[in-house]
């Protein structure tokens, strides 16, 4: 078994809804996402997957929240999502899904500070 990982970086805020503390209001942070890919098989080349296509898409991503407020992002306003680190490592990854098949993702950990960081595994049951 291979696993690779890159992650990328972005500042926003957000709120929490239906949660009673200061994450009700508005604030920001200087988040990290960090994506574990994993596969059976390398390439001709002896590569996983390329890290720079990988680190491309992951930064695509996250260049869409970069100071931005994250409750208004599209996916997570239309779909009444609480905008919390858990979901948002299921929508990195529920994105970067198509970038490694077939490979398979086997974590995205989204750091809101250097010491909290919530994961999404999505072959774990």
């Amino acid at each position: 078994m291979y696993s690779i990982q890159v992650e990328s970086r972005f500042s926003s805020s957000h709120y929490l809804n239906e949660y009673e503390g200061d994450c009700a209001r508005l604030h920001g942070h200087n988040w990290r996402v960090v994506v574990e890919v994993r596969g059976d098989h390398l390439t001709s080349n002896g590569m996983l997957i390329d890290f720079t296509i990988l680190k491309s898409a992951l930064d695509g991503i996250a260049h869409e929240f970069d100071h931005t407020v994250i409750n208004d992002h599209e996916h997570f306003k239309t779909n009444g999502i609480n905008p919390t680190a858990e979901t948002l490592a299921r929508y990195f990854h529920q994105r970067l899904e198509s970038t490694v098949h077939p490979h398979r993702i086997h974590a995205v950990s989204v750091y809101e500070t250097d010491d909290t960081v919530a994961s999404y595994l999505p072959h774990e049951r």
